[in-house]
């Protein structure tokens, strides 16, 4: 730096320079003179020395020989070009309007050496140059840079200089005003100097100044496309789009503005507004959320995914439509009511369409279509399901017009508010436009027929002038409607959305919608009792008011709110019947505001302390009746199941809780009426509860099923701990609260109970019942101490429960040294105990064992003990869970011999046995297993079942299958199927021979059930099965041209029988997602499930890709058109199997069996292949489909369990498992490890994989670790992928950017 008052070097320079102008020296000869002058002070290049040379210049030199000086000190080197068109950039443009010959030179030099950037930045000094270009232009302070590295410094410079031009060249054309526009970041303005001031090389004056500056102004637009257009410099401004988005997107608005407004333009000869504006364009920049990188579309076919072109072949086919497969398979597998799901299926299925549609390329159009499609096939599947204890219709319904309308609504807000889609409620509308060109998925059920009806008939009158309040459905009598008002399910979906406010109801007016107008409104339209109206008017929850609403859904918030208000603030009388009717058709059918009636039900499990309250008791108890009304209403496997979707399993635990521990407390003597004149105790109350709590998480499974080595099973963390951790996430707040309605929803009903974290030692009583289970579950009993109170317990439930045994047996409790008589008492001498449920269910363990021991020992029959077994649960309903919780583990523990079911001491299924098993092998023959080894029960050797498990099949089928045993079958049933399924075969069929002939109208139900439990013990059926379901799905077995396969081909219709006595093939995919959870060995199933992935993949091969289709594809440049019709075919079946891969891997072993997979399986997959059989070794276009069927795989399962971007809480361990093979996939292309597999396969993984993970995963490649993407770039460099290696480092943040810019500078053109 150039210090005044001081004579220095650079005196000597201007000195020498002054010289050299007066004599008019030739700028060679003063450049070597300066040179030999300066050499013995001065490093070359000289950032002062430039400084110096253009401050002399402007504006007191401003003559061409100064230029021409300038000039040929560049050429030598003694000045950075790039430092000095930094300075001339400071110092010229802001005066272009009075210096344009200056311009006009500036503009020269930029276009002669910006262009050459390479030769400018090698040698030693690259570094001090980008220093000081970063501190005359103040880069660090304009962009804020981290570092100082000087590649970064080089991207920050041309990004400047080109968007000086810009703003230069709106600013001349008076398309923007920068003392008026904030968002332009430099003074571009022309400043004016002295109007006296001589301007010595301007050029002339007049018009032909004018004339320059239109020059001028042309030649900086055209320079600007340059920038675009040249391949260096557009790949470092592609650094810009992918690393300072605000900045970039304001640079491409200002083009856009330019291009579409400039005169200047239209005077170049070589460059048109249409030219700049696809220079600009998506394509060559990917800084649009959708855009994807289209070179690498181009540079290799397979890589290229794809997007959902057509929904043809909905049910068959591996068309494009199948790569929504997922959705699909995970809207059935949450209809299984043997398991709820902590977490909202509404977060589970927005995260999967965000996923499915990145990865396929979709747009949101495609989503949204795909989303409702798959819905309404999981409504046809099911239109007349067996009957069962399962879930039915109203589930299927509840996903389909409830669930996925607020996926839907939550991908609309998401969008809306971070400006991903401008669009995307236009992309709604068309998607359901579509939906209507598919009548056979939209006929509705035969129970939703007058649903869709009115909704129908709400359009006709809308259209026809009438007035549509949101609560007119329940007073819409069809009858009187003049015309045909047909509504499907499409109308339904409408409704919902319109419900939502992500639809307005200019929907009614689509063509085709609905079937026409009216001309006058009938009088009489209203005639049907408009319940819902009424109460809203004010009128009386009486009886006939109640079983109105009963059933008739509301059909807006309105009403719902005022329901609640009265359940909350009403006389105990109206909260009851408020509590009744939130639990009627509002529940199950009320799609249109479903997610607030289960959110005011959950809400009422957590009544406020009243204000006159101050007993000692808890406040619960006061609302004994209303809490009853409300867990007895929900108790239903459908209910659950609709809690379960929507998410409010963890905070419906945490009320039940509370609940539990405080009925559980209180003696039976207690007692309420409700106005039915009903009697409940708080032994009804606890038992209602609490065997409802413990619907919601397996309770009953034994230590067994916690895993493989590391790996836990899916839902073995369904503990009370989890549940409430869980819960207790939703109260903490996060950015993304207010972006997301469902998240909102839940935080809000968590804080409406409790806004603390809640955890189990808050419930002591509850606390010791589950210590006392696991230590059931996980050791025999002990710790009985005689003369203790829970001795004194167990000694009057057997006394109570045996009170009608005849003589002087004695009943021995266990550890006791005393006995109990059960003999001559009297059913009226010996009272039923009074204790608190806690205390009771604390002996019941003991209680059983001794039973159990007795008929072991033939001091009790089994008749007796099964009676005796129901009185302790009649008692005390309560008491069944911890009698399965018994059993459970006894039967695990194979310690009790075997009983002969011979209908004498115990029931005897032979009246249908062989039935059952014959049905049980139909089934799995109709699915394609053949299982030889079956062994038949039905024979001559009889039927034996483990003792307690034919004490717990006796003690079930005790109960009458209605409404009020419904709730305690349901809790009672899957743990039944469960230790069945654990017992040797056939203890299965003889159960459900058992129950079949006490329940025929569940016979395929049972039947179903029993088939499912051949495939715990033989393994090689499980392979069987999903072989069948890689073969149904891809149609392998079919003809090369046909379209068989695909989702139907995999779910079919359900169950396959709707009919006793008659069969009809089962789906293999039905059959798997019913089964696969009570897989133990999980890992295992996972690697067959790989190795199905890779044999299907050459298979397909085989099947698509001919030898005769190979050779053409080798000999015809580009392969011919059949040839690449055929690729194009592999391709999407290739997909189609990677998607039905992953989403079998990730449903059956969750969230640890994806990491297993991703960090262990792959990379030994890898390692182990042999290719020393050169006879086996598949063609190179094989091995590469291979390799990027690998890679889709392989981002699939990750993106299944982490999500595409950070939101979900499984997404931070992304870091870690994908690092780790990404670190592996390095170290193989640094030469520390060697891999078995082809080259070509190995080439097409890494690529695929890095080419998803840059254009749809971004969030990704941000958290891989620096140098590991250093080597992954000089990998794919070294085959050629120079595109590719460009974008893994442009992603990888500050830490990788100079690597990039050092790449694309030295890369060949």
């Amino acid at each position: 730096m150039v210090v005044p008052g001081r004579r220095t070097v650079w005196d000597g320079v201007i000195e020498l320079t002054k010289m050299a102008q007066e004599q008019c020296v030739d700028a060679r000869l003063w450049a070597s003179h300066l040179s030999s002058t300066l050499k013995p002070f001065v490093e070359f290049p000289s950032t002062e020395l430039a400084e110096v040379l253009v401050s002399y210049i402007c504006w007191d030199n401003n003559l061409p020989l100064l230029w021409k000086f300038l000039e040929r000190a560049m050429s030598l080197n003694l000045v950075s070009p790039l430092v000095v068109l930094a300075l001339l950039a400071d110092r010229v443009v802001p005066h272009r309007s009075t210096q344009s010959a200056a311009y006009r030179i500036y503009l020269e030099i930029l276009k002669r050496n910006v262009f050459r950037i390479k030769d400018h930045i090698t040698g030693p000094h690259y570094e001090n140059v980008m220093s000081s270009v970063a501190n005359i232009l103040r880069l660090p302070e304009l962009f804020r840079l981290e570092t100082s590295k000087p590649g970064l410094l080089l991207v920050e410079f041309v990004f400047k200089i080109v968007s000086q031009l810009l703003d230069a060249c709106l600013s001349d054309e008076g398309l923007i005003d920068p003392s008026q526009d904030s968002s332009s970041q430099w003074l571009i303005k022309s400043q004016d100097m002295e109007l006296d001031a001589p301007e010595r090389y301007n050029g002339k004056t007049g018009g032909t100044h004018e004339k320059l500056q239109t020059l001028n102004t042309i030649m900086a637009i055209e320079m600007v496309a340059e920038f675009l257009r040249n391949t260096v410099i557009s790949r470092l401004l592609y650094l810009v789009s992918s690393n300072r988005s605000s900045h970039w997107h304001e640079f491409v608005r200002r083009v856009q503005v330019l291009g579409e407004n400039s005169m200047a333009i239209r005077s170049s000869k070589v460059l048109n507004s249409g030219d700049l504006m696809q220079l600009i364009s998506d394509k060559r920049f990917g800084y649009s959320y959708d855009s994807k990188i289209v070179s690498l579309r181009k540079s290799n076919a397979i890589v290229d995914f794809g997007s959902l072109a057509s929904f043809a072949g909905l049910c068959h086919g591996a068309s494009l439509s199948s790569l929504w497969l997922p959705l699909d398979l995970v809207f059935e597998d949450a209809m299984d009511g043997y398991q709820v799901n902590p977490t909202s299926a509404i977060e589970i299925i927005t995260g999967l369409a965000k996923t499915l549609k990145e990865i396929n390329g979709s747009t949101w159009h495609d989503t949204f279509l795909g989303l409702w499609i798959a819905a309404l096939r999981l409504v046809q599947r099911e239109r007349d399901p067996i009957e069962g204890p399962i879930p039915r219709l109203d589930t299927r319904l509840c996903m389909s017009l409830c669930i996925v309308p607020l996926v839907v609504a939550n991908l609309i807000e998401e969008g809306e508010n971070e400006f991903v889609m401008e669009k995307l409620r236009d992309d709604l509308v068309t998607s359901l436009q579509v939906l209507g060109e598919f009548p056979g998925l939209l006929a509705p059920p035969q129970c939703v027929v007058s649903a869709a009806n009115k909704a129908a008939t709400k359009a006709i009158i809308f259209l026809s002038g009438g007035n549509v309040g949101k609560s007119c459905s329940d007073v819409i009598n069809m009858k009187d409607m003049p015309i045909n008002c047909s509504g499907n399910m499409r109308h339904l979906i409408v409704e919902a959305c319109i419900a939502r406010n992500v639809l307005e109801t200019s929907a009614y007016s689509w063509a085709g919608y609905v079937n026409g107008r009216i001309n006058q409104i009938p009088p009489n339209l209203q005639s049907e009792v408009p319940c819902w109206s009424s109460f809203v008017k004010g009128a009386p929850l009486n009886a006939a008011m109640v079983n109105a609403l009963v059933s008739v859904p509301a059909s807006s918030l309105v009403e719902i709110e005022k329901l609640y208000e009265v359940a909350v603030k009403g006389s105990d009388g109206e909260k009851i019947s408020a509590a009744t009717v939130l639990c009627g058709a509002s529940l199950t059918r009320g799609w249109n505001i479903q997610e607030h009636t289960v959110e005011f039900l959950t809400r009422l499990l957590s009544p406020p302390v009243p204000a006159d309250y101050s007993g000692a008791e808890s406040h619960l108890i006061s609302y004994a009746c209303m809490l009853n009304v409300v867990i007895f209403g929900i108790g239903s496997v459908d209910s659950i199941q609709i809690f379960s979707l929507h998410g409010m399993v963890p905070q419906l635990a945490c009320s039940l809780m509370p609940i539990c521990e405080a009925f559980g407390s209180y003696t039976p003597s207690v007692s309420w009426t409700l106005p039915s004149g009903e009697q409940i105790s708080a032994y009804s109350v606890f038992s209602n509860a609490f065997t409802l709590l413990l619907k919601l998480w397996r309770f009953n499974h034994p230590p067994i099923e916690h895993g493989v080595g590391d790996v836990p099973t899916v839902g073995s963390q369904l503990t009370p701990e989890h549940l409430l951790s869980v819960r207790n996430s939703h109260l903490v707040s996060s950015k993304t609260l207010n972006r997301d309605r469902n998240r909102r929803r839940l935080s809000e009903v968590a804080r409406s109970a409790s806004s603390q974290p809640v955890f189990v030692d808050s419930f002591p009583k509850l606390k010791i019942w589950y210590r006392q289970h696991q230590r059931c579950i996980a050791s025999t009993l002990s710790g009985l101490t005689p003369g203790s109170p829970v001795h004194q317990m167990v000694e009057a439930l057997l006394n109570m429960m045996f009170r009608k045994v005849r003589g002087s047996q004695t009943l021995n409790p266990v550890n006791s040294g005393t006995s109990s008589s059960s003999g001559a008492a009297s059913e009226d001498v010996i009272p039923r105990p009074e204790f608190p449920a806690w205390d009771i269910l604390k002996a019941v363990p003991y209680v059983v064992d001794a039973a159990l021991t007795a008929c072991t020992h033939g001091r009790l029959s089994p008749r007796e003990l099964a009676t005796g077994l129901k009185d302790l649960t009649d008692f005390l309903p309560a008491s069944l869970a911890t009698i399965v919780s018994y059993f459970s583990a006894e039967v695990s523990r194979g310690v009790w011999k075997p009983v002969f079911m011979n209908g004498m001491d115990w029931p005897n299924p032979a009246a249908n046995l062989s039935n059952v098993e014959e049905f049980i092998k139909k089934i799995l023959a109709t699915t394609g297993v053949d299982i030889p080894s079956l062994a038949p029960a039905g024979g001559s050797s009889p039927a034996t079942l483990p003792l307690p498990l034919a004490a717990f099949v006796s003690l079930t089928i005790t109960y009458k299958i209605d409404k009020a045993s419904e709730r305690f079958l349901n809790l009672a049933g899957p743990a039944l199927e469960c230790l069945a399924a654990g017992c040797p075969w056939p203890c299965m069929p003889i159960v459900a021979s058992l129950w079949t002939q006490k329940a025929k109208r569940w016979f395929d139900f049972l039947v179903f059930s029993a088939s499912r439990t051949v495939f715990l013990h033989n393994p090689d059926a499980v392979v069987q099965l999903l072989r069948n379901c890689f073969s149904a799905t891809l149609g392998l077995n079919a003809a090369p041209v046909s379209n068989d396969g695909g989702v139907g081909a995999l779910l079919g219709h359900g169950f396959g029988s709707h009919f006793y006595g008659g069969i009809s093939p089962v789906a293999p995919g039905i059959l798997y997602l019913r089964m696969y959870r009570a897989l133990r060995d999980t890992v295992s199933v996972t690697e067959e499930i790989f190795s199905l992935f890779i044999h299907s993949v050459e298979d397909i091969a085989q099947n698509r890709l001919s030898k005769e289709n190979l050779k053409r594809l080798k000999t015809v440049k580009n392969g011919s058109r059949y040839g690449q019709s055929s690729l194009a075919t592999a391709m999407t079946q290739v997909k189609l199997a990677a998607s039905l891969s992953a989403s079998l891997v990730w449903l059956t072993g969750g969230l640890g069996v994806v990491h297993l997979l991703i960090k262990e399986t792959i990379p030994s997959w890898f390692l182990s292949v042999d290719k020393s059989d050169q006879e086996q070794r598949p063609s190179d276009l094989v091995a590469e489909l291979r390799g990027h069927a690998l890679a889709y795989f392989v981002v699939l399962c990750g993106a299944f369990a982490w999500g595409v971007d950070s939101r979900s809480a499984a997404s931070k361990r992304r870091q870690g498992i994908m690092g780790s093979h990404l670190q592996f996939l390095a170290s193989v292309l640094d030469g520390k490890i060697s891999v078995g597999c082809e080259t070509a396969t190995w080439r097409a993984y890494v690529s695929g994989l890095v080419s998803l993970m840059v254009s749809c995963l971004s969030p990704w490649v941000t958290e891989v670790d620096a140098e590991v993407l250093k080597s992954l770039s000089n990998g794919l460099r070294q085959w050629g992928k120079d595109e590719l290696a460009i974008l893994l480092l442009s992603m990888g943040g500050v830490e990788t950017l100079g690597d990039a810019v050092d790449f694309i500078i030295h890369l060949r053109s």
